[in-house]
């Protein structure tokens, strides 16, 4: 991959060195691969990335079974693997001793029983949360970072526009899910970066439903909403509504106000602004439409090694919209027993300051015939 992770290590190590932190452990899979290139889910197993701060050193706990995959991909070559029959606090202890004072954790990720462990295992130490300096390190996306971002875009709408082509009535939700998903992998995907969703009729009013055994009907709203992580580690999120068949006229007019909530949202993006900025302008749309009451979750969220991440962009979000971040735009409408739209796009705001906009499947109303 073409990512600095040294210089990634070297700046959260410089944090905590700031931070008076002795040692710090950072166990969300996610972060691990931000720092050291090793893409790995270890379920229940235990693995942990150490920053030493007292001899400047670097250590990667991973699952036994890992260790081979863990030594070709991870920069960090002190890797130390724990079978399963280990206890994986005593080999932490091992390596570091129990004279910690000052240990940093992503408080967000560790379990009451493994806090339960570390007092065990470091009795004198006091725990600080490094969460906050990892969000603000990996808020910011650089271009090598766009370039995989880019690729499970173009992956998820060559998926889309594949997909909408098996649509028929009697279908159902399932069906059209399951071939979504095989496409993913056939394009080139690890697999889809959140659970897909695909509802139909009256269920594309539930936002984050999940696909059963509807059978598409003609008149059918059908919302699509789905990604894919790549095996460079970053994901996709994309959201279309189409109609089966044939629109009605109030089918038309919630999808056009949506569309034109969508683009608003998109062109109030840029450097300098609040991040609410960009809620608001897709918000009063529908507002002024009269469906205000029908659009009530937030406007977009932050993604790239995982699917959900920072900022959150919502109406009370104050935080300065700056260069490097990444995010969706993805307003809807969403009424109950009728059905919904929503229309989703992911944005970057470029080295200049300005908007660019990731992804490019059509969005003028789709009828499936």
């Amino acid at each position: 991959m073409n990512i600095d992770f040294k210089s990634r290590l070297k700046t959260l190590q410089n944090n905590l060195i700031k931070s008076n932190i002795d040692v710090a452990m950072i166990t969300s899979p996610a972060n691990v691969f931000y720092y050291t290139g090793f893409n790995s889910d270890p379920h229940e197993r235990f693995m942990a990335l150490i920053l030493d701060c007292r001899n400047q050193e670097f250590t990667l706990f991973v699952p036994a079974l890992d260790k081979e995959i863990a030594d070709s991909e991870s920069i960090v070559k002190n890797i130390i693997p724990i079978s399963d029959e280990e206890n994986p606090y005593d080999k932490l202890k091992d390596e570091l001793g129990d004279k910690i004072n000052h240990f940093g954790l992503e408080m967000k990720f560790v379990s009451m029983i493994q806090h339960q462990h570390l007092i065990t295992a470091f009795p004198e130490a006091t725990y600080k949360d490094i969460q906050p300096f990892i969000n603000a390190q990996r808020l910011k996306k650089s271009k090598d970072e766009l370039v995989y971002v880019q690729k499970a875009v173009d992956i998820i709408e060559n998926v889309l526009a594949e997909g909408i082509k098996k649509v028929k009535i009697g279908m159902t939700e399932l069906d059209l899910t399951a071939e979504l998903e095989y496409l993913m992998k056939k394009f080139g995907a690890e697999g889809p970066s959140f659970s897909t969703i695909v509802l139909s009729g009256e269920k594309a009013a539930l936002p984050h439903g999940t696909p059963g055994n509807r059978s598409f009907q003609k008149g059918d709203f059908l919302l699509i909403d789905m990604g894919v992580q790549i095996s460079d580690g970053y994901c996709s999120d994309i959201t279309r509504t189409f109609i089966i068949g044939e629109a009605t006229d109030k089918q038309k007019e919630i999808y056009e106000i949506v569309l034109k909530s969508n683009q608003a949202g998109i062109n109030a993006v840029k450097e300098g602004v609040p991040l609410k900025t960009f809620d608001i302008e897709a918000r009063n749309v529908i507002k002024e439409s009269g469906y205000g009451d029908y659009f009530n979750n937030r406007v977009g969220h932050g993604l790239g090694i995982e699917v959900h991440e920072e900022p959150s962009v919502h109406e009370n979000n104050n935080q300065t919209a700056e260069k490097g971040l990444l995010f969706t735009i993805e307003p809807g409408i969403y009424i109950p027993d009728f059905g919904g739209v929503r229309i989703e796009d992911e944005i970057y705001i470029n080295e200049n300051g300005e908007r660019e906009v990731l992804t490019s499947f059509p969005k003028d109303l789709q009828i499936l015939k």
